[in-house]
């Protein structure tokens, strides 16, 4: 067992003391499947990404601060795009969005999902084609349907009936036809927190399929001719690892495809099943390969339309999390050590859920290491716990670090690329932390750490 698959178990361990369980060598060790691909630990102890240390990052950027690795981020680009070929390749924008990761994915030829004027705006102030953008988002404004729209976004995809008015009616002012995908609720499950689920029926998302609505919203397209309709979206929700839960949206969407075909006479040429892919955060997760990923899913699709007797369309995926979520790290420098005897040891950071929200929202589960050194003391089960004024305050639930951890080490915390600077908060008044980009051993900024000058340029109290 490797020091990171702490992750997922519990403190009462710490009652049977960590050392039968791990060596100052196994806390000491990185484990591949969590880290960017250019992680390694220096012959000085130090964790380095691309060649240069983190003691390095920390003393030009400061803490905390999200580290990206450039070349791991365009490699799983290179890997989705490798395993699917033909298909479009959506990146997430809701994950992580800047304008120098916006331009990192177009020349790695993928295209973007938004879902908020915002990220449009990003997505466009940064040179991507508008061609390949993909509109998202459950009550798109009549402003963000009209920069859409302006921009020539490649589609659309259309949430309710009353986005379906709203843009039929700027569509016919401005004479163009853009192209939309409706949005179909199939009612799966999707193993995941229900916080991240979107394909059963009570959430906001998408056209019910059982009640008919999603059937309804495509014909209502199809009878008004004044947008094109293209396809059908589905998207069962985040972190997913079983892909039964595509088989059976996939039968259930292509079912849908088929009952349109045979009651308009139109065929759609596209079908996008979303995705949502899981990442390893701790040693217990387990997640599928693109060339895994993309064998089982056009299996799904050619059996599905061969039993409906339908040509198989072109595939959109949507990775998610996948390609961005594995690609950063966060560096944190300790402020305390808390020892509680018999209950458990607290590692304060100087962040906490200013810049990762999800432990305390999702319950998420992360693994953590020593990064400014290598220890040779012995393993102890530490919470490490963030600066905020709450008790939920969490960054890593359980992890092993060596018991001589102490104020002024770094502290690196994998899998943080996708949710955590998107969700990121000024919560009691913290400054969101940089996002630094490494590649061949040189660091650039990317996004600059907030100051209290800009938080206060917001008061005009």
């Amino acid at each position: 067992m490797r020091a990171h698959e702490a992750g997922a178990l519990h403190a009462d361990i710490s009652k049977q003391g960590p050392a039968w369980l791990r060596t100052p060598e196994d806390v000491n060790a990185l484990m591949p499947a969590l880290w960017p691909r250019s992680v390694t630990r220096g012959a000085d102890g130090a964790v380095a990404v691309a060649g240069l240390s983190v003691r390095d990052i920390a003393a030009e950027f400061g803490t905390p601060v999200y580290v990206l690795d450039e070349a791991d981020l365009r490699s799983r680009c290179r890997d989705f795009r490798a395993a699917f070929p033909t298909e479009d390749i959506f990146y997430a924008g809701k994950a992580f969005l800047c304008r120098a990761v916006v331009r990192m994915i177009a020349e790695e030829g993928l295209h973007l999902d938004v879902c908020t004027g915002g990220e449009l705006a990003t997505a466009l102030s940064a040179g991507m084609p508008p061609e390949r953008i993909g509109f998202h988002g459950n009550n798109k404004s009549v402003s963000e349907l009209s920069r859409a729209l302006d921009a020539g976004v490649g589609r659309i995809i259309v949430d309710s009936f009353t986005e379906i008015d709203r843009l039929t009616a700027l569509a016919r002012e401005r004479g163009v036809r853009p192209r939309v995908l409706v949005r179909v609720t199939v009612g799966v499950e999707a193993h995941t927190h229900e916080f991240i689920a979107t394909a059963h029926e009570d959430q906001k998302f998408g056209f019910s399929l059982a009640g008919g609505a999603a059937a309804n919203a495509a014909f209502k397209i199809l009878d008004e001719g004044v947008l094109e309709l293209r396809g059908l979206h589905s998207h069962i929700g985040s972190q997913i690892f079983d892909a039964s839960g595509f088989e059976v949206s996939a039968r259930r969407v292509l079912a849908l495809q088929a009952q349109i075909r045979d009651a308009r006479g139109v065929e759609l040429p596209e079908l996008d099943l979303g995705g949502g892919f899981g990442i390893a955060y701790t040693s217990q997760d387990d997640p599928s390969t693109p060339q895994d990923l993309a064998k089982r899913l056009r299996k799904i699709v050619d059996s599905e339309c061969a039993a409906e007797n339908l040509a198989v369309p072109h595939l959109s995926i949507e990775p998610g999390r996948a390609i961005v979520g594995p690609a950063v790290f966060t560096l944190y420098e300790v402020g305390t050590v808390k020892e509680l005897d018999g209950i458990r040891t607290f590692v304060s950071v100087d962040g906490g859920m200013s810049d990762n929200i999800r432990t305390a929202l999702y319950d998420a589960s992360y693994s953590a290491t020593l990064a400014s050194r290598a220890s040779t003391a012995q393993p102890l089960l530490a919470r490490v716990v963030g600066k905020h004024c709450e008790s939920g305050d969490i960054v890593v639930k359980d992890e092993f670090l060596p018991a001589d951890v102490q104020a002024g080490d770094l502290v690196a915390v994998p899998g943080t690329g996708a949710y955590c600077r998107s969700m990121a908060s000024n919560y009691n008044h913290v400054p969101r932390p940089p996002v630094v980009a490494v590649r061949d051993g040189q660091a650039r900024l990317i996004v600059r750490r907030e100051t209290e000058e800009d938080l206060l340029a917001l008061d005009v109290g």
